[in-house]
C-alpha cells in the first residue's frame, strides 16, 4: 500500500494539537489517538507549569488549561529543544495570544520568570573575584553576562493570587536579575538611576568606573554632580560584591 507519510504525520500532527477542529487519522483507533494526544499535551503542560509557577498559581484551573491549549495548537515552534518551550511561550503570548480576559500583565510576568530558568541553563561562567569586591573598581569594569537589567511596567516581582493589578502604576518596577557564583539565580529591584547607570555599562563595556558616573551625573543635571558620583561609587561596590560588575579588558580607544 502506498503511503503519503508527510501528509499521514501532518494528518497526525494536526489531531494531536487541536481535536476539536481537525478529524482523527481514520486508520488509527480512537483510543490510541487519545491517549497520544493526552501523553504530548500534558508533557508541554507540565513543563509549562514547571517553569511558569506564579503564572501557574494565579490562574484558575480552566484558565489556565485554556491558556496551555491554546499555545500547544496554534504555536509552530522553531525549536525541537524542550528547554527552548519557555521562550516559545513567550512568543506565543506577544505575537499569537488575543484574549482580552487576560491579566493585562501576563507577557510581562511570563518573561520575569523565564528570565530565572534562561540564566539558571545559560552556559556563561561566573567570574571569580578577589576578595575586596571594591578592587574590581579601580580598573575597567563590564556588566556580567549572568546579569540583566530588566523594566517592566507592571511590579511582576510582587504579584501573587493577593496581588493582582488591573492597571499599570505611575513608576515602572526596575530590576536586575543576575546568577551568583554559587549559581542561585536572584532578582534585586533598583531605581531607575541604576538602571540607567547599568544600560550604559551595557552599551560601553570596558571603561573605567568613573566614565559611567559622570556620565550618570551630566544626564541628571543634579547641581551637585560628585554626590551622584559618591553615591554611583557604592552602588557599584555592591553590584561587583554580588558579580554584576566584573572586571573587563580595556576598551581601545
Amino acid at each position: 500500500m502506498n503511503v503519503d507519510f508527510k501528509a499521514k504525520q501532518q494528518e497526525f500532527a494536526a489531531y494531536i494539537r487541536d481535536p476539536a477542529n481537525n478529524p482523527a487519522p481514520a486508520d488509527i483507533k480512537p483510543q490510541r489517538m487519545s491517549m497520544y494526544r493526552e501523553l504530548f499535551f500534558n508533557n508541554v503542560e507540565s513543563f509549562l507549569s514547571s517553569n511558569f509557577p506564579v503564572l501557574r498559581k494565579i490562574m484558575d484551573d480552566s484558565a489556565w488549561l485554556e491558556l496551555a491549549q491554546d499555545f500547544f495548537a496554534r504555536h509552530q515552534s522553531k525549536s525541537p529543544y524542550f528547554s527552548e518551550i519557555p521562550e516559545e511561550f513567550l512568543a506565543y503570548l506577544q505575537h499569537e495570544r488575543k484574549n482580552p480576559d487576560d491579566f493585562p500583565f501576563l507577557l510581562e510576568l511570563a518573561h520575569y520568570e523565564w528570565a530565572e530558568m534562561a540564566l539558571a541553563i545559560a552556559q556563561e561562567e561566573v567570574v571569580n573575584l578577589p576578595q575586596n569586591a571594591a578592587a574590581v573598581l579601580e580598573g575597567c569594569i563590564k556588566l556580567s553576562p549572568l546579569a540583566w537589567p530588566l523594566v517592566y511596567q507592571y511590579p511582576v516581582h510582587l504579584i501573587s493570587p493577593d496581588f493582582l493589578p488591573t492597571e499599570a502604576p505611575e513608576q515602572p518596577a526596575f530590576l536586575i536579575v543576575y546568577r551568583n557564583q554559587d549559581d542561585d539565580v536572584n532578582f534585586i529591584q533598583i531605581t531607575a538611576l541604576t538602571y540607567r547607570l547599568l544600560q550604559i555599562i551595557q552599551d560601553n563595556g570596558g571603561m573605567p568606573a568613573e566614565f559611567y558616573l559622570q556620565q550618570v551625573a551630566d544626564e541628571s543635571s543634579h547641581p551637585d554632580p560628585d554626590l551622584i558620583i559618591d553615591a554611583g561609587f557604592r552602588i557599584l561596590r555592591d553590584l561587583a560584591e554580588k558579580t554584576i560588575i566584573i572586571p573587563a579588558k580595556p576598551r581601545l580607544s
